[in-house]
């Protein structure tokens, strides 16, 4: 006993120690103490104590000899990155913590981690390796294109773009970065504002992303002012120009999609430039604030005011734990290292997988007890089945991708960030101060902002109208011109002011008055005859001596490089325009061309003299003297012109040739009757001219497309209304080409005259507004030209001054132009009728041939029998003769 006492009594203590720390039996430590006789204390703990080592050394056996079976998952990251450092980290400690929670699981996830150093190309071929070499069942990676097509084990993405699930394997366990775009279009809305600009990176998801955000402000008849995409490569000068581009575009709401590096850079541009001052609006979306732990102190003192949408993590005791020990283990190592959105989801995902593969396992060994073969299409099974409280929360994936809820709206304030209310998706879309109390509606809204500048009120509309440092808008008209139903310039006797008015005036002054602005006006008026061609206001306007020009600026390529055009508010196109017809004894000869009258005359010829040597040999009627034959053959030709024709037919051949000519005389006589109509309405001078670019006149503007260059050098330029008209009536030009609404304008000052637009070619797009470049003006104009002609405001003004005077214009232009008949439209019909009377001929003259060969014969026999008989009567004549 007391040899046994010796070995055993370190056991006891150890015992006494595990007895009171567990808390169970309570009382054994003070009975060890009060008995006096340790030897019946070892015998009353023996079967206990036996119990414990027999399982301590099981316990020995297992760690020795593991049970469990490894399971090999690949981890693609970019371990110099920050991000990638935070995701295996997150990774090793959701291993540990889980087989730690779940010693009794057969299975164990074993990682081979392969780093892609940033680049694309080496995360494929690493995915190449694990799937080739290592046989891993699974892939973790941050990215989700490059490998969507490349596995078929499932993949488990971190990525937060929206990716189409053509391949079932690929699993997005990160929040959709697009189920964020509703709640800031109605932040925006909120807000009252109109108009917003949106600045994405420059990479195909970015401008993927811009189309998802613009469809939702479209839902909310919000505007999207202008779409700015930036790279990560720009230059600091690149981004600062951009900015100031952005800068006098006027609007002051700017939605940020970028990452987290091309981010600090922006607002670091933007707040020198002191577009972080009072009167913006910055939204940014999560793909810079779920990682705005890791921006530097500079790049978050530049986004103050900011706010930004967040992935939301609820509170819970697992997260808190896992804070507790992530900063116990490494702050040491980097203090600076914060847990973001992407270690969270990495841990749960690593959760996910592990529950997912210990039932598969399960599954396969109860499909093999059964004698059946499940394939390895059960994991993805299973990782879709999986259902658990995480770090992130609820863990479910839906159409594989995880289900989003609520996102978490922050305000970026002194050195990191402030809650200000939740986006609430689950509950149909709207903004809670707590999550806690969604039906009271105190809780309703979001809490105070601090906007940029430190103000918590804002007014997103727009900015007080930059002028180039003047308090009125500077716009260059034509003073002088001579189309005064279209530019007309006059002087206010109250005000002393330039009035704007005409079609031109009257449509800009409707469009801009509408915006609101208050902003006056300083008309300067410009004349073709000092020198200043359209071309030069255009110049002006790109060096900035001007705001704008109004009146009629033909919108080119060209000019947009330099300045920018609102919508055309005219017609687009050009138009030719001519004289009327004037009787003519010879009018009737103009539908049909010169070659298709000769070709037709011809083929009536040779139609009789077809059927005149067909029918003349048997047929009585093509019989008599020559003179008769020509007068009946003629008369039978022209008569088929109206279907006359009396004689009659006795061979087919001849009723096969007329049949089909007849057809082809039916075509040409409904065809000139059509065209005729349309000749005797419009005259058809300048169609020829038309299709071989030689035009005799220009509008004011010299060329009319590229077409025209060569007539430039030699064409007269023609200025007003009477310049047109004095054209035409002297002689002088045939046609004129221009502008359809300077056409429009001509006939309605000459209404009642002989003028008429013969054809319309869309071959320019027509006149617009002329401003600066970049300016906010060209747009908004634009919009509500666009607004005038839906409402038939525009339509109103075209009648007031282009069809007041002229009652019968809508008809000339609504009337098509008639062309004439010509020889290759109706080839056709001559080929087949040529065919027919050359084939009916050909047969005809192999008959009359076989015939003539027929009667040879006949008359050569009859001489062979004449002959024959001559020589038996010479015989008997001798015979005769001898008797």
């Amino acid at each position: 006993m007391k040899c046994l006492k010796k070995i055993i009594t370190p056991n006891v203590l150890v015992l006494l120690v595990l007895i009171e720390v567990s808390g169970q039996f309570r009382d054994a430590k003070q009975l060890f103490y009060e008995m006096p006789d340790i030897d019946h204390l070892i015998c009353r703990l023996f079967p206990f104590l036996t119990l414990m080592l027999l399982s301590f050394q099981s316990l020995l056996a297992a760690h020795e000899d593991p049970t469990y079976k490894e399971v090999q998952v690949g981890v693609i990251l970019d371990m110099e990155s920050g991000v990638g450092k935070v995701i295996y980290r997150c990774i090793s400690m959701a291993i540990s913590d889980f087989y730690t929670a779940n010693p009794h699981y057969t299975t164990r996830i074993a990682f081979t981690t392969r780093d892609t150093k940033g680049e694309p190309l080496r995360a494929l071929s690493a995915a190449l390796d694990l799937l080739e070499n290592t046989k891993v069942q699974a892939i973790i990676y941050p990215k989700s294109t490059v490998l969507e097509y490349k596995a078929n084990i499932p993949i488990l993405s971190l990525s937060t773009s929206p990716f189409s699930n053509r391949n079932p394997n690929l699993l997005g366990i990160a929040q959709d970065e697009n189920s964020q775009f509703k709640g800031i279009a109605a932040m925006v809305e909120l807000f009252k504002a109109n108009n917003v600009i949106v600045i994405c990176e420059d990479t195909a998801n970015g401008r993927e992303m811009a189309t998802y955000m613009a469809r939702e402000f479209q839902e909310k008849n919000i505007h999207v002012t202008y779409t700015s995409l930036i790279s990560t490569s720009d230059s600091n000068q690149q981004v600062r120009e951009e900015l100031h581009k952005l800068q006098t575009m006027q609007d002051t709401v700017f939605i940020v999609h970028t990452p987290p590096s091309l981010a600090s850079n922006l607002f670091s541009m933007a707040k020198e430039l002191g577009m972080m001052g009072e009167g913006y609006m910055w939204i940014v979306t999560s793909k810079t604030m779920d990682l705005l732990g890791s921006m530097d102190a500079e790049a978050i003192e530049s986004m103050q005011g900011a706010v930004g949408f967040r992935s939301y993590f609820p509170s819970s005791k697992e997260l808190h734990n896992f804070l507790l020990k992530w900063r116990k283990e490494h702050y040491a190592l980097n203090p600076f290292m914060e847990v973001d959105s992407n270690g969270i989801w990495a841990y749960d995902a690593v959760y996910a997988l592990a529950m997912a593969i210990e039932r598969k396992q399960t599954r396969e060994y109860a499909s093999k007890d059964l004698g059946s073969n499940i394939d390895t299409s059960l994991l993805l099974d299973e990782m879709l089945r999986v259902r658990f409280h995480g770090l992130g929360g609820e863990f479910k994936l839906m159409n594989g991708r995880i289900i989003t809820k609520v996102m978490e709206v922050v305000n970026v304030v002194g050195k990191g960030d402030r809650r200000v209310g939740f986006w609430m998706m689950a509950t149909g879309g709207g903004f809670m101060k707590e999550i806690k109390k969604p039906n009271s509606p105190s809780n309703q809204g979001l809490e105070i902002i601090i906007w940029p500048g430190g103000t918590t009120s804002i007014n997103p509309k727009r900015r007080k109208l930059q002028t180039n440092g003047n308090k009125k808008l500077r716009i260059l008209f034509p003073g002088s011109s001579r189309f005064q139903n279209l530019a007309q310039i006059s002087v206010d006797p109250r005000t002393n002011l330039s009035v704007l008015s005409g079609f031109c005036g009257d449509v800009f002054n409707a469009a801009f008055n509408s915006l609101g602005y208050g902003v006056g006006i300083e008309v300067v008026p410009f004349s073709y005859k000092d020198g200043i061609t359209y071309n030069d206001v255009i110049k002006k306007i790109y060096l900035k001596e001007y705001d704008a020009a109004i009146g009629d600026f033909t919108i080119t390529s060209n000019r947009s490089l330099y300045v920018d055009f609102t919508l055309p508010f005219t017609d687009l196109g050009v138009g030719i325009i001519a004289r009327n017809a004037k009787d003519s004894m010879w009018i009737f000869l103009d539908p049909l061309s010169a070659n298709l009258w000769i070709t037709t005359s011809c083929f009536f010829i040779f139609l009789g003299f077809v059927i005149w040597f067909i029918e003349h040999r048997t047929n009585e009627e093509f019989q008599g003297s020559a003179p008769q034959q020509l007068g009946t053959t003629l008369w039978f030709a022209f008569s088929t012109l109206v279907y006359a024709h009396r004689e009659k037919l006795q061979s087919n051949l001849s009723r096969f040739v007329v049949t089909v000519w007849v057809f082809v005389v039916l075509v040409l006589t409904s065809s000139y009757t059509a065209t005729l109509s349309s000749v005797l309405t419009v005259q058809q001078i300048g169609m020829k001219e038309i299709s071989t670019g030689f035009f005799h006149g220009l509008s004011p503007l010299g060329v009319v497309n590229n077409k025209l260059n060569a007539v430039e050098a030699w064409s007269e330029k023609l200025y007003a209304p009477e310049d047109y008209a004095k054209a035409l009536t002297s002689g002088k030009v045939e046609a004129i080409v221009a502008e359809i609404l300077y056409i429009k304008s001509f006939l309605a000052m000459f209404s009642g005259s002989d003028f008429s637009l013969i054809a319309t070619a869309p071959t320019t797009n027509g006149f617009g507004f002329v401003f600066q470049k970049g300016s906010p003006l060209a747009t908004e104009m634009s919009t509500h030209i666009a607004k005038m002609r839906e409402d038939g405001t525009l339509k109103a003004l075209e009648d007031k001054w282009l069809k007041h005077k002229s009652a019968v214009m809508s008809k000339e232009f609504s009337s098509p132009s008639p062309k004439i008949l010509n020889l290759y439209g109706l080839r056709g019909l001559f080929i087949i009728s040529g065919v027919s009377m050359a084939l009916a001929l050909s047969v005809s003259m192999i008959e009359l041939v076989c015939e003539k060969w027929h009667i040879k014969d006949k008359i050569k026999m009859l001489r062979c029998v004449l002959h024959r008989s001559s020589e038996i009567h010479a015989h008997d004549s001798d015979v005769e003769s001898t008797v």
